[in-house]
């Protein structure tokens, strides 16, 4: 006997896969209180992560006229200088 876990996320999905299962003739149980385990992060994901994060922030309050982004040129001269 094999057991397969799948996490389901909305009930159309969840609806579909059962329907499989019975049409297979397979039996299953169904765990609405099982944890999802995620695998910690390492340290350059944990970097990358919070890059993004910090990215999205900003997009998002320009988006909402609170901050200006640098232009392109901006950007180009900034990087040249630190060079």
């Amino acid at each position: 006997m094999t057991t397969l876990t799948v996490n389901i996320n909305d009930k159309k999905t969840e609806k579909a896969v059962k329907a499989v299962l019975d049409a297979l003739g397979l039996n299953y149980d169904i765990d609405k209180e099982a944890k999802v385990t995620k695998k910690p992060l390492n340290a350059a994901e944990e970097a990358m992560y919070a890059r993004l994060k910090n990215s999205f922030e900003q997009i998002k309050l320009h988006q909402e006229g609170k901050i200006k982004l640098k232009s392109i040129e901006e950007l180009l001269t900034e990087l040249e200088n630190e060079v």
